[in-house]
């Protein structure tokens, strides 16, 4: 019988080789043939900021454009009929207890970070899970990874793995909704504490009110993560992000008007 740090050293070993080589994993394949299936279209990324409305979700149900959801979109359920096509979570203070949630969510893929079912333990049902790289130095604008099947680049905001997997499902045009870029407890880019208590964080005030104490938003990985799409766009130029979200701070991509795009 193997003794338990035997086992232990197993698992350690094989994570390790998979890590390296995730595209030929059992989920590795699977997100390989994901690659251009959405060639040639449109999709929006859904963020949890406070212009964030069940009324535009309900124009996009009713639009059949693809969306990508993130973290606690389902607090907004009860309130539309939307829901995302592709939903993904990468935060271990969100997935600890909010498992259920996601597993009782109706979306077509949700991607999690195996990192957080090999080391935090946490295990969804039916998830398709991606390896996230969280070390590998940011030399250039390919840091972002255009082989999600490989690898996805973890850049401090779980945006930029919605668009990196879009990116790599073949979306061409990817429009931003309730990306606000905004809060009330913020680090600016030069480290420092910005307070602006007018400022409501996400599209309702319980959304984070169990972890609410422990975060203050860092904008300069964000910020630098926006930057490197924008960059990875330009030098690329099989796609282009357009920012359609009402207000927010987010200058980075192009703005564009929510009604004229979704008709």
């Amino acid at each position: 019988m193997l003794t338990q740090r035997v086992k232990n050293s197993l698992n350690a070993h094989k994570q390790n080789a998979d890590s390296r080589h995730f595209e030929k994993t059992k989920y590795g394949r699977q997100i390989a043939a994901l690659k251009d299936t959405h060639k040639g279209e449109k999709c929006f990324v859904i963020g949890n900021g406070p212009s964030l409305t069940p009324e535009d979700l309900d124009r996009l149900q009713d639009s059949g454009i693809p969306t990508f959801a993130m973290n606690r979109i389902f607090n907004i359920f009860p309130k539309t009929r939307w829901r995302p096509t592709y939903y993904i979570s990468e935060d271990i203070l969100i997935l600890g207890d909010t498992v259920k949630n996601v597993e009782d969510m109706q979306a077509q893929i949700k991607f999690i970070p195996i990192n957080l079912n090999w080391y935090e333990g946490i295990q969804v049902r039916d998830a398709l899970y991606f390896f996230m790289d969280y070390d590998s130095p940011l030399k250039d604008t390919f840091c972002l990874s255009t082989d999600c099947a490989h690898s996805v680049r973890c850049r401090g905001t779980v945006t930029s793995t919605c668009i990196q997997f879009a990116v790599y499902m073949g979306f061409t045009e990817i429009y931003l909704l309730g990306i606000d870029h905004n809060y009330s407890r913020s680090l600016d880019m030069n480290g420092n504490v910005v307070v602006d208590k007018s400022v409501q964080d996400y599209f309702t005030k319980d959304y984070d009110k169990d972890v609410r104490e422990q975060v203050v938003h860092d904008m300069r990985n964000p910020t630098l993560a926006f930057e490197d799409v924008f960059a990875l766009s330009n030098k690329l130029g099989t796609f282009r992000v357009f920012n359609a979200t009402r207000g927010g701070k987010l200058e980075t991509f192009e703005r564009v008007d929510f009604d004229s795009v979704v008709k």
